[in-house]
């Protein structure tokens, strides 16, 4: 009897060993996945056909993997970009529509993108900027682990303002009590900034991107000593090129000044809806840059200029990234998703920033390598439209997972295969207007109108007035007017609509056609009313009327 229990016991003790060894080598096949989010960047990339910016780690993986020409945000603004793609649920579900809301306290059991990963098996963990601040970063329940600083040779730098050189330093410091003392707490939402740019002959890892990028190296070496079998989720966002434009004098220098054009299209579209662009406030907060009236000449170049050096930076510390897991032996099962939160207007329709319903600030990079996708499709680019929250059921189903029921998104797996089949008949933007909102998306608060910014807004508020006329209305126009963007192959539109009472006439409607104006320089809404009526229709099908089939 005793020797039937000692192999019972036997049994049970090998086939529970086996389920771990099982359990551990299905782990072990999934793919790891770097995840590298590039702040404020549009398609001004090698790749995607810029003249003048030198990119040549991100054009290497273009040229590897496959790239996305038309993929698009759902909201043009750092925290609802970034909440959208990372719960996989867009604006308008998650409530998130400006930088100082957090998705948790609208949605506090919604199932984010790492979170998903981690229940499924992943180590998953971030490195700079993935979510819009710390406060916000999910630390409970997205990341399994922190990353490794005790493992990496610099020092976590301490610059203030970000800056390196002794005088933009002093030039901050100063900016900011003045402005303190000034205006009191609201200039604590943006005011009193240091110079929107620098050029410091420092060390990569001098400024916080730099060492970030060598904090994600230490953690994955850490991560792959420790537990090579258990694939990783690793986040490593970059800052840069949001303002400010700090990038060591390295990358500056790769750029004669000179040859850097600029934008050629900087007025405001014809018959354009007057709440459709904003008068620059963000960049306008920085020391030295004109407080109303055009931003042009050798500054605008400098600005350019020191926009094009962050994203070299940048590249060159992606380029660190990949060569990290050649070092670790991860490279071939690795996921590579590279991506960013929105566009940039650098002087495009005469503004600068983000933060509107257009092309320029809707677009974005996006590209994707992956171990077995066909080597045929290497190298190739897809004209499909694709959005940033359909990356988080593609990178489930690359690795095998189930997809959350909640998930408005469309995995792109198959243009991986296919990138030429029919896909997507729209893509989806929103942003409220843009011209009564302050830079961080909340609507202007009373305080702001008392700053050095109140006659330029002012200014804006009246060219709405004069053109909405009998439709104004000040709570509608300063809280409530939400512009709806929809991207088709041909065309955009743009609804303005009072989002608390949808099914209301809209306020304005702008339509672009990108065969003849891919510049969006006339809107034709007012001449094309049975194309608007057709248009219409598909819009309010909403994004599930217009998935791919």
């Amino acid at each position: 009897m005793k020797n039937i229990i000692g192999i019972f016991f036997i049994l049970v003790f090998s086939f529970s060993c086996g389920t771990k060894e099982n359990t551990k080598n299905q782990a072990a096949k999934k793919p790891n996945i770097l995840f590298l989010a590039i702040d404020d960047l549009r398609p001004e990339l090698g790749c995607y056909g810029s003249d003048i910016a030198i990119t040549p780690n991100l054009d290497a993986i273009a040229k590897d993997g496959l790239r996305f020409n038309r993929a698009y945000c759902q909201q043009p603004i750092c925290s609802p970009s970034r909440a959208s793609l990372m719960t996989g649920a867009r604006p308008e579900t998650i409530g998130v529509f400006e930088n100082f809301a957090y998705f948790r306290d609208e949605n506090p059991d919604i199932i984010t993108l790492p979170q998903h990963l981690r229940a499924n098996g992943y180590e998953t963990v971030h490195c700079g900027k993935i979510y819009h601040k710390p406060a916000f970063a999910d630390l409970e329940k997205s990341w399994s682990r922190a990353p490794a600083h005790d493992k990496v040779a610099y020092p976590k730098p301490k610059l203030p303002g970000g800056y390196a050189l002794p005088e933009n330093v002093a030039l901050f410091k100063k900016n900011r009590n003045e402005m303190l003392a000034k205006y009191g707490d609201v200039s604590k939402f943006g005011l009193g900034k240091g110079p929107a740019y620098e050029s410091a002959d420092v060390p990569d890892q001098t400024y916080e991107d730099g060492y970030n990028v060598e904090l994600a190296i230490a953690t994955l070496k850490d991560m792959v000593n420790k537990d090579r079998e258990t694939p990783f989720f690793l986040g490593m966002g970059f800052k840069l090129p949001h303002l400010n434009w700090v990038a060591p004098k390295k990358y500056w220098d790769k750029y004669d000044r000179d040859k850097i054009p600029m934008a050629t299209q900087t007025n405001a579209p014809e018959n354009g809806a007057a709440m459709g662009l904003h008068a620059s406030f963000e960049l306008r907060a920085r020391q030295g840059i004109p407080k109303s009236g055009p931003i042009e000449g050798e500054l605008a170049k400098t600005l350019k200029h020191g926009y094009l050096a962050s994203v070299t930076y940048v590249d060159a510390l992606v380029g660190k990234m990949i060569a990290a897991l050649e070092e670790n032996g991860v490279r071939e099962n690795t996921i590579i998703m590279i991506w960013s939160d929105h566009g940039w207007h650098l002087g495009d329709m005469g503004i600068w920033g983000k933060a509107t319903n257009y092309e320029i600030a809707t677009r974005v990079p996006m590209m994707i390598w992956t171990p077995n996708m066909p080597d045929k499709n290497r190298g190739k680019a897809t004209n499909a439209l694709v959005e940033l929250i359909d990356m988080y059921p593609t990178l489930c189903e690359l690795a095998g997972i189930e997809l959350p029921a909640h998930l408005e998104g469309q995995s792109f797996q198959p243009l991986i295969a296919d990138p030429n089949r029919t896909w997507k008949k729209a893509a989806f933007t929103q942003y409220p207007n843009p011209a009564l909102r302050e830079w961080a998306a909340n609507p202007l608060s009373p305080a702001m109108r008392e700053t050095y910014f109140g006659p330029l807004i002012q200014e804006v508020e009246g060219r709405i007035i004069e053109q909405q006329q009998e439709k104004w209305d000040r709570d509608l126009f300063e809280n409530n007017l939400m512009g709806y963007a929809m991207r088709t192959d041909r065309y955009r539109l743009i609804v303005w609509k009072d989002r608390t009472q949808p099914e209301k006439t809209p306020i304005e409607i702008e339509l672009f056609d990108h065969q003849t104006d891919p510049t969006e320089t006339v809107n034709i809404a007012p001449k094309e009313r049975e194309l608007v009526a057709k248009l219409m229709m598909q819009f309010n099908k909403g994004w599930e009327g217009n998935l791919a089939e």
